[in-house]
């Protein structure tokens, strides 16, 4: 593993990755996909090029979770740990929350923010998207 390698994997350990330099992006995902996907209320995704992930261990087990998208996870633990998706073909997005240091990558923005859960505030002043930024600016306050 290079010096600047960031490792990661499941809750059991079977399943283990490491990414090497920066990601492209790292935002937190308030889809209806992800909360099913997660449990979760939002998930935090880091998106990397594909040639920056290297997975050893155990092969994640994949799934087709809706049209044009595979989400990965653990087959022995059920740990979630990545997506792909058919819109960003060369990227592999990877649950920040599954890295051993995740507080390394923190967020920097909020995506699909039109389908949040109507008791989640927002306040951590990141920018906010209705779907993602590349397709549009920021939301502004009074949205």
């Amino acid at each position: 593993m290079s010096e600047n390698a960031k490792p990661g994997g499941c809750g059991c350990g079977a399943v283990r990755y490491a990414v090497s330099g920066a990601p492209c992006w790292v935002a937190a995902c308030h889809c209806r996909d992800c909360r099913h996907a997660t449990g979760a209320p939002y998930s935090v995704y880091a998106g990397f090029e594909r040639v920056q992930v290297s997975w050893s261990g155990e092969a994640p087990r994949r799934f087709r979770s809706s049209p044009g998208a595979e989400r990965f996870f653990c087959g022995r633990c059920g740990t979630p740990l990545a997506y792909e998706g058919e819109r960003w073909p060369d990227e592999v997005h990877l649950l920040v929350t599954t890295l051993d240091d995740p507080g390394a990558l923190p967020p920097q923005g909020h995506v699909y923010v039109d389908q949040k859960l109507p008791w989640v505030h927002l306040a951590d002043g990141l920018p906010r998207y209705r779907t993602t930024a590349g397709e549009g600016g920021p939301m502004t306050e009074d949205e």
